[in-house]
Order: structure tokens, then sequence, then C-alpha cells
């Protein structure tokens, strides 16, 4: 074949490459945090990134950036494989070692906390923007916990209160019930970790908690509302490397009253992607990919061929 008659194919094959390039195009799918109690990511992430309505938000922010709050759901270890203790270091656990969220690792007795009663009955809900397979293990600080020390290993009972494997996914959330330990008042933490079963990754979160009595069981206060995850296009991704996080920042800030969080993003806040529009986007990048192959195709068998002499 000529060279007047490679360029046809060329642009064809080009074409065809460039579909397929467009194939993996794709951003990755988000997966998920704690949303009732509500994580300090996924707090934070409610009450708009770009003006934090909380001190604490705003540290967070001031420290770590918005990106890591509009990746609320990033919070993770890609080859945890179980060995949380070993690879998350004191200190940096809300962030699981990872600096791009050091933020959350703030030391400080106001973040925004939800407020339960210890011995009751409570439903949890883990928003699922990935769901996968695996095992949820949720812990709670030990009495004398101060929020205002950085939070280490040993500031947690040895084992979960609660541990759930594959639980039911209703509306994008995981949802499981479990009873609050009891002999707890005042600010504590349930640590969230979510360990996948098809995948060495694990997710963690920190949930910010205010026990009110209930020390002989009970009922438990009627719940607060819950806040609802944002929804719709996500703010312009960043690179999310996993890599240690630099050493240890304390925070000390007097105690601030519970902040009970409503449904409604504030004004102005960039929605965070969910896994609709991931598959969306997905979809998108597939069916152009598939059209530009499509055209490359015909372009090869319309042309006609010519004998060269």
């Amino acid at each position: 074949m000529t060279a007047r008659h490679r360029g046809p194919a060329a642009f064809a094959a080009t074409l065809g490459v460039t579909g397929l390039l467009g194939l993996t195009a794709v951003p990755a799918l988000a997966h998920g945090s704690m949303q009732t109690p509500a994580s300090r990511s996924f707090t934070c992430r409610q009450k708009n990134p770009e003006s934090p309505e909380s001190a604490a938000c705003k540290a967070a922010v001031a420290l770590g950036g918005t990106q890591a709050l509009y990746d609320w759901h990033e919070v993770n270890i890609a080859d945890a494989a179980g060995r949380h203790r070993r690879l998350i270091p004191d200190g940096q656990l809300c962030s699981a070692g990872r600096a791009k969220y050091k933020g959350l690792d703030l030391a400080r007795a106001d973040w925004p906390a939800t407020r339960l009663t210890g011995g009751a009955r409570h439903e949890f809900r883990y928003k699922a923007t990935a769901p996968h397979k695996g095992t949820f293990e949720l812990y709670v600080t030990r009495s004398g916990y101060d929020p205002a020390k950085p939070l280490r290993w040993a500031d947690l009972e040895t084992s979960p209160f609660l541990t759930v494997k594959d639980p039911t996914l209703v509306n994008g959330s995981y949802t499981f019930t479990g009873t609050l330990p009891q002999g707890r008042s005042g600010r504590h933490l349930i640590y969230a970790i979510w360990q996948r079963s098809d995948s060495p990754e694990a997710f963690y979160s920190c949930s910010d908690i205010d026990f009110t009595g209930g020390e002989g069981g009970g009922t438990g206060a009627a719940p607060a509302p819950q806040p609802q995850p944002p929804s719709g296009p996500a703010a312009p991704a960043r690179p999310t490397p996993v890599c240690p996080a630099p050493a240890e920042h304390s925070h000390s800030a007097s105690a601030a009253p519970v902040v009970e969080l409503d449904s409604t993003p504030a004004s102005g806040a960039s929605p965070a992607p969910d896994a609709g529009t991931s598959l969306k986007t997905l979809l998108t990048h597939v069916g152009t990919g598939l059209l530009l192959g499509a055209a490359a195709t015909a372009l090869l068998i319309r042309r006609p061929r010519r004998r060269d002499g």
C-alpha cells in the first residue's frame, strides 16, 4: 500500500485509539463514610467546604484545604488488608495516615457532635457511594477520653462494640442496628473501619459523639434529623495519592454545644460526586469510544482501494 493509501487507514486507526483512550478517562468511583452518626468529613462537606460554619471545619480547611472535604468518601488505605493498627500512626486515625486528610486529625473539643444515649439501640447508616462486600467494625473511645488530645489507638476500646458483615443497603446507605456502649457520658468518638472482602482496601471515619445518660439501657432519645449526602457534579478532582501524613497537629479549644445537622447543603457549596453521577460519566465515555471506533471502521470499509502500477 502506498503512502497516499495509508492516509485514511492511519486516520481511522487514530480515531480508534482515541476512542479507546476515552474509555479509560473515567473518574474513579467514590466509596463512603459514616452518615449517622455523621463523620467529620461528611459533616464538614455538608456545611460548605468553601466557607465552613463550624470553627473545627474551618480549621480543617485551613490545614488541609477544601479538596479533602469534596472527597469526604475516600479516607482509605488501598492495601490495608486488616493491618489497620500497623499502618496508621497514633494521632492520625481520622485521616488514616494520609496527609491529604490531616485536617480531620485536629485535636479539639468543638467538632460538631451527634447526641446519643448510652446503652440505647441505635440505627447506624454508612453512606456507600460505591457499594462493596465487607465488614464494618465500630469502636468507641474509653472512659476518660480527652478530645483536646490527638486520638491514639490506646484511646479506643480493644474490641469493637459492633461488628457487621455485609449489612443491608438501603437507599444508598448500609443500614444496621446495634446497642450503644454504656458507662460513657459527655464527649466521645466512634471510630468506624470498613474492610472490604473483595479487596484489601479499607475505609475509616471518626464520628464525634455527645453521650447523655442512659447507662441503665432504655430506648434513647428521639433521633435528630439526619444529614443527607450532597449530590450532583463533583468539584474538579485533584490527585489523591496514598501517602504518610506529616507530624501530628494538636489544637485545643473550648467545648462547644452539640450541633444538630440539617439535610440541606449550604448555599454555594459544590456538590460531591455520587455513584449515579459516576455511572453517567462512565456511560458517556463508553458511548464516545464506541462511536469513534464505529466511524473508523466505516471509513476503512467504504474507502475504495486502488492498485498501484
